[in-house]
C-alpha cells in the first residue's frame, strides 16, 4: 500500500481528524469512492485475526479482574500459565483504542511466554472500553495524565502484592501505551523494566526520575513520533539511564500490531517481541 494512505490513516488515528473528513481525504487521494472503500479494510484492524493465542488455550489461565485504585475501581484482563505458580508481572497498555481484542491476544502471548500479564482497561473510570473504535480514542483523550499514572501505578501494585506474582513487575505498551510506559518509568521506582513500542517520549527534564531498564523500539517511517528520539536519547545518555533503542527500517507505526494490514510488518514485529521477552527474561527473573 502506498505510504500516502497510511500517513493519512496514521493522522486519523491518533486524533488529528475527524472520521468524515478522513473518509473524504481518502477518497480524494484514492481517486473515488470504489478506490477507497477498497483501501479502507486494509488500513482498520481487523480483530477476527487477532488471536495468535486463543482465549481457552489450555496453556493459560485469563480472568477479568477488578482493582481499587484512588480514582475509582478499575478492571483488567488477568492472564497467566498454569504451570508457573509464581511469575514476574507485566502490565500491558494498549493502544489509543483501549482494551480491545488484539491487547488481550497480547497479553495471553506474554502468559505463554511464562509472565503473569494484566493488560489494565485504562477506560474503566470512564465506563469501560466501547466497542467503537472511534469512541474509545475519543475517550482516551479525555484521560488526563495524572489519572493514566494512578491507574498505571495502581496496576503494578496490584500485580506485585499478588500471591502468584514475585514481586516485579515490567510494563510494555504499544503507541499510546507505549507512552504510558515511559510516563511510568518517571513516576514509578519501583518499575522492574519498560518496554515502549512507538512511544511518545518524556521530556528531558524528566529522564532522571527513570531507574527501570528501559527497551524502546521504533519503526523508521514514524516520523511524527520519531522526532522525539534525539532529546529522549541525549537525556538518557547524559544521566546515565541503561536503555536498549531499536530502529526497525522500512516499518510504519503500529508495525507490532498483525490485525492491521497496513502497517503490520512481519520481520519487525517478530524480531522487536522476541527482544521484549528476552529483555523481560532478564529484568523479571526472580529474585
Amino acid at each position: 500500500m502506498e505510504q500516502k494512505y497510511i500517513d493519512l490513516f496514521d493522522r486519523y488515528t491518533h486524533g488529528q481528524m475527524k472520521r468524515r473528513d478522513f473518509l473524504e481525504r481518502l477518497t480524494l487521494l484514492a481517486g473515488g469512492t470504489t478506490a477507497a472503500s477498497a483501501l479502507l479494510p486494509a488500513l482498520e484492524n481487523n480483530y477476527a485475526k487477532a488471536e495468535m493465542v486463543a482465549e481457552n488455550d489450555t496453556r493459560i489461565l485469563p480472568e477479568t479482574l477488578s482493582y481499587e485504585s484512588t480514582i475509582g475501581k478499575l478492571s483488567g484482563y488477568l492472564v497467566k500459565q498454569k504451570e508457573f505458580p509464581k511469575a514476574g508481572g507485566v502490565i500491558v497498555i494498549s493502544e489509543n483504542r483501549g482494551l480491545n481484542p488484539h491487547i488481550k491476544d497480547v497479553a495471553r502471548r506474554l502468559a505463554t511466554e511464562g509472565f503473569l500479564a494484566l493488560a489494565p482497561d485504562y477506560l474503566s473510570i470512564r465506563g469501560g472500553t466501547p466497542n467503537d473504535e472511534d469512541k474509545a480514542r475519543d475517550l482516551i483523550d479525555t484521560l488526563k495524565p495524572e489519572e493514566t499514572v494512578v491507574i498505571s501505578r495502581a496496576s503494578l501494585a496490584t500485580l506485585a502484592a499478588r500471591a502468584d506474582c514475585t514481586g516485579k513487575v515490567a510494563a510494555v505498551g504499544f503507541c499510546w501505551g507505549g507512552g504510558k510506559v515511559n510516563e511510568l518509568a518517571v513516576a514509578e521506582p519501583a518499575l522492574a523494566a519498560g518496554v515502549a513500542y512507538y512511544g511518545a517520549q518524556p521530556k528531558a527534564n524528566q529522564v532522571p526520575a527513570i531507574k527501570a531498564p528501559l527497551l524502546l523500539h521504533y519503526a523508521g517511517l514514524d516520523e511524527r513520533i520519531n522526532a522525539g528520539i534525539p532529546d529522549f536519547e541525549k537525556a538518557l545518555k547524559a544521566n546515565g539511564k541503561f536503555y536498549e533503542l531499536y530502529m526497525y527500517e522500512g516499518a510504519n507505526h503500529a508495525f507490532n500490531n498483525d490485525t492491521n494490514a497496513a502497517r503490520y510488518n512481519k520481520d519487525a514485529a517478530e524480531l522487536a517481541w522476541s527482544r521484549t521477552v528476552e529483555f523481560l527474561r532478564k529484568n523479571l527473573a526472580t529474585a
